[in-house]
Parts: C-alpha cells; structure tokens; sequence
C-alpha cells in the first residue's frame, strides 16, 4: 500500500515536493485564488463607451441640423428675387408676394403689410444669418 499523503502537502511522483517552485500559494494560509470578473468589467466598459458614443452622435446630429437649417435659409435668401447688392452687416428682410415668388428688401414688417419670411443678416462670409423668422417661415 502506498504511503498517502495529506491534502495540503503538495507532491507529485514525478517531482516529489515542489511546493516552493509553483506559481500559486499551495498552504492553508494563502490567499484564495480568485477568478476576476472580467465580463461584468467588460459589460461596464461597453456601456459607457456606447454612452460616450451615443452622446457625441447626438451632439454631430444636432450640428447637422442646425447646419442644414442654415443651408436651408441660404437657399432660400439666395434664390430670391432682389436687384440690388446686399451690402455686409445690414439687416434685409424677405417676403413673399401674392404671386408666390420670394423676395429681398430693406423695409421692415411694421413697414409694410407683406407675408414676412425672416430677417437676415448677410455677414463676412456672404452667409445670410436669420435674426428672426417670420410668421410664415420654413419652421
């Protein structure tokens, strides 16, 4: 009958005793072996990477629309009707008249009693920027 050794005594046939020779804590005493959470680490991690991501996504859709409304409100000022050159830093406004067709002047709505569109102002850049949109505007 072979010899049986205890549970806590580390031997093999091949090596004999190598307690002091393995990478791991082979006593009573050592601290457990633990298994990190690495999932719930993970599922962390992909959650808030996809809020970081979801946020920016919201933030670049935000920016496109206000950049398409922009371009909207170009559009609009440039293919209307106005036989003067508008001068940068002054105020113009838009209307409508009763053949549909969009135009550009300097009068102001309480001036005149046309369908208003929006006020704008042409800066630097040659971008009209809205001041105010009328009553009948695009939005």
């Amino acid at each position: 009958m072979s010899a049986k050794k205890p549970d806590n005594v580390v031997y093999t046939v091949d090596e004999g005793f190598n307690a002091n020779v393995l990478p791991y804590a082979t006593n009573v005493g050592a601290p457990a072996i633990r298994i990190d959470d690495v999932v719930s680490w993970k599922s962390r991690g992909i959650e808030n990477v996809n809020k970081e991501l979801g946020n920016k996504f919201n933030e670049l859709k935000l920016q496109y629309q206000k950049l398409m409304e922009e371009y909207e409100w170009n559009e609009l000022v440039y293919s209307a009707k106005f036989s003067f050159e508008p001068v940068i830093g002054e105020i113009y406004h838009l209307y409508r008249d009763a053949s549909g067709v969009n135009f550009l002047s300097l009068i102001s709505p309480q001036e005149w009693n046309k369908e208003h569109i929006g006020t704008f102002k042409l800066n630097s850049d040659k971008k009209w920027v809205v001041l105010k949109a009328g009553e009948s505007s695009l939005y």
